[in-house]
Parts: C-alpha cells; sequence; structure tokens
C-alpha cells in the first residue's frame, strides 16, 4: 500500500480495523504485560534499598555479570512497560485481520518479535550507560550530571523529530490498517516477521525520545511516564505528527539555552 496516504489521513490510527474489533485476550495480556513491568519499575524506584534494586544502581562503572544483567533487564521492563500501550491498535489490527483471514492465534508470535527489538535496543542502552557512568556522565541512578551531554541529547532528540527517518516511522505506526495490508505475511513466521519490521519502525520513531531517559534518570517515574504519554500521543492522537514538530521545537530550543549556558551565554 502506498504509505502516502499517511499524510492525507493524520490520525488514520483510529480508522484502523482494531477499532471495530473487540478487546481479545491478546490484548488483555499485552496489557498485563505493560502494568507488571510499571509496577516491577515503581517497587525499583520506591525500595531502592532492596539488594536487586541496588544490582541496577552501581555505584561505579566497575560492573560485576549480576549488575549487567539487572542494568539489562531493568531497561527491557522499561521498554516493554512504556512501547506496548501505543503499541496496542497495531495489536488488535493484526488480531482482526488475522482472524478475518483464518490465520488467528498469532499475536503471540507479533508482539514477541516486537519485544525482541525493544530488548535489543535496552542492550545498546545498557552498553551506554556504562560508558557514560566511566566517564562520569550520569550518576548511579541514571541521571545526567554533565550540561554538555544533556544539551546533545535535547538537542538530537529535537533535531531528529523533523528528520526524513523519523516522519517514514512515524507515518508507519500511524497507519496500522496501511502497515498490516502492505507488510502481510502469513504464517506464525510471517507473523514473526512483521512484528519484527513493526519493531523497527517504532524503534526508528521513538530512539531519540527514549534517550532522554539519561536526562532525567530511568528512576524518576514521572520522567518516564511523561516520555510515554508523548510517545503515545504521537502515533495515536489526531494531530500527533503537528505534536511532534512542536515536541521537536521544545526539545531543540532547550538543549540550545542548556549548550548556550556553557559558554556563559545566559
Amino acid at each position: 500500500m502506498n504509505l502516502q496516504q499517511n499524510e492525507s489521513t493524520d490520525g488514520v490510527a483510529h480508522g484502523a480495523p482494531a477499532r471495530h474489533a473487540r478487546w481479545p485476550a491478546p490484548a488483555l495480556w499485552l496489557l498485563a504485560i505493560s502494568l507488571g513491568g510499571w509496577a516491577a519499575l515503581a517497587w525499583i524506584a520506591f525500595d531502592m534499598g532492596h539488594p536487586v534494586a541496588r544490582l541496577t544502581m552501581p555505584a561505579s562503572s566497575h560492573w560485576g555479570v549480576a549488575n549487567l544483567l539487572a542494568i539489562w533487564c531493568m531497561w527491557a521492563v522499561m521498554m516493554a512497560a512504556m512501547m506496548l500501550p501505543s503499541a496496542l491498535p497495531m495489536v488488535l489490527g493484526f488480531v482482526d485481520l488475522s482472524t478475518r483471514r483464518g490465520e488467528p492465534g498469532r499475536a503471540r508470535a507479533f508482539v514477541v518479535a516486537y519485544l525482541l527489538v525493544w530488548f535489543g535496543f535496552s542492550a545498546v542502552a545498557t552498553a551506554a550507560q556504562w560508558v557514560m557512568q566511566a566517564a562520569g556522565w550520569v550518576n548511579p541512578m541514571i541521571v545526567s550530571t554533565s550540561a554538555a551531554l544533556t544539551g546533545v541529547l535535547l538537542l538530537v532528540a529535537g533535531v531528529y523529530q523533523f528528520s526524513p527517518l523519523k516522519h517514514i516511522c512515524l507515518a508507519h505506526c500511524r497507519t496500522p490498517l496501511g502497515f498490516l495490508l502492505g507488510e502481510w505475511r502469513a504464517g506464525r513466521r510471517g507473523a514473526f516477521m512483521m512484528g519484527l519490521r513493526h519493531g523497527l519502525f517504532c524503534l526508528g520513531c521513538c530512539w531519540a525520545l527514549m534517550a532522554l531517559l539519561f536526562v532525567g534518570g530511568v528512576m524518576n517515574l514521572a520522567w518516564i511516564a511523561a516520555l510515554s504519554v508523548l510517545v503515545a500521543l504521537e502515533k495515536l492522537a489526531p494531530q500527533g505528527r503537528r505534536l511532534a514538530w512542536v515536541l521537536g521545537a521544545t526539545l531543540i530550543v532547550a538543549g540550545t539555552l542548556r549548550l548556550w549556558s556553557l559558554s556563559g551565554g545566559a
């Protein structure tokens, strides 16, 4: 399907077949996974003295294997909690079309593949966290301690909001019907490949915003929730593309001011 139709139907995400589908079991366990992830994040944030929570916040970059696994798990759980709700229309549309085409029961393969993409991103984020901690740019709470790092992350995220890649990936995420018809593959393996494709488009849409977790910290539930809401609004709101532009402009201004302050301009 020609994706250029996305521009003339901004907000068509609400016109996907998912709008007419009843909430099947896959949607319920998808939401359950997300809620479980949020519960785990809240537990870590409010019980930082627990041995498991402490593993995710090493005092230095001298991580052990337990630290490495705990931090990757924390990122993976956080990505699932943040990204699954905004993927719900796509999953509902996929379930509906699969059922109509006589291929029910493929949602699990689709969602697993989607999550694998974000688990891969979590590995990259874990490595980035180690590098930043070794350089002294973030503290054990994974909050930026470098004004330069904060400014650069804000500026990069803002500029990326206006990039062609962001535009293409967001268009795919905002039009479940267009993606499903254009990328349709039969069988469970086909469902897995479709989930990977959607996960990659979603990653291309949101990676720069996820990098802002290093600005506010991954133990800051309000910051995590704010980014989650912004991601969901971009994908699901009728004026989501315009919101992306407004958000980009705001981030560019914030990043520029932060970097300008380093030169003594403020």
